[in-house]
């Protein structure tokens, strides 16, 4: 008996776009799924990554959502500017960030160590200024695919990407 699940995708008929966030069908019998804005997604099964296959960027999910996984500093680093951007503009102030630790070494050389003019009290690296640490090596699953969380002013942390602010 054939088994309708196995023409699509391992993660299903549709997902919606790491892009532009609308619901975007696989194409059946293939590992590939189609947003008429963003083009093709291969989904590898080896993986468990989304890649799009006109700029090879590469995203993870966790918990429904996904997460592009960086390869440069400049790409986590304008996630994190961005993130910041939209906190401040809905009236909240970040007080810290936890990058994944798999980005250390990629943005280490990015990160303010102590200043002779403005020295850190406790020490920690700076990036925009706030205080900066590193997740758990084996702590937790999500640390694999998601990129950082943001403590905010209350102290509640916030998950990025972006798009759950406006949820």
């Amino acid at each position: 008996m054939f088994n309708p699940a196995l023409q699509y995708p391992i993660f299903g008929p549709e997902i919606f776009c790491p892009h532009c966030r609308q619901p975007i069908p696989a194409l059946t019998l293939t590992d590939t799924y189609l947003c008429p804005r963003h083009g093709a997604f291969e989904a590898d099964p080896n993986t468990q990554e989304l890649v799009h296959l006109q700029s090879g960027r590469h995203w993870r999910q966790w918990e429904g959502e996904w997460y592009r996984q960086h390869t440069h500093p400049d790409g986590i680093r304008f996630e994190i500017h961005e993130a910041l951007d939209r906190l401040y503009t809905q009236g909240f102030r970040a007080t810290k960030v936890t990058i994944a630790h798999r980005y250390q070494s990629l943005i280490a050389s990015y990160l303010d160590r102590a200043n002779p003019r403005a020295p850190n009290a406790d020490g920690n690296p700076r990036l925009y200024g706030l205080p900066v640490e590193f997740s758990p090596l084996d702590e937790d699953d999500r640390w694999s695919v998601i990129n950082f969380l943001l403590d905010q002013e209350p102290g509640v942390p916030v998950r990025y990407p972006y798009f759950r602010l406006f949820e």
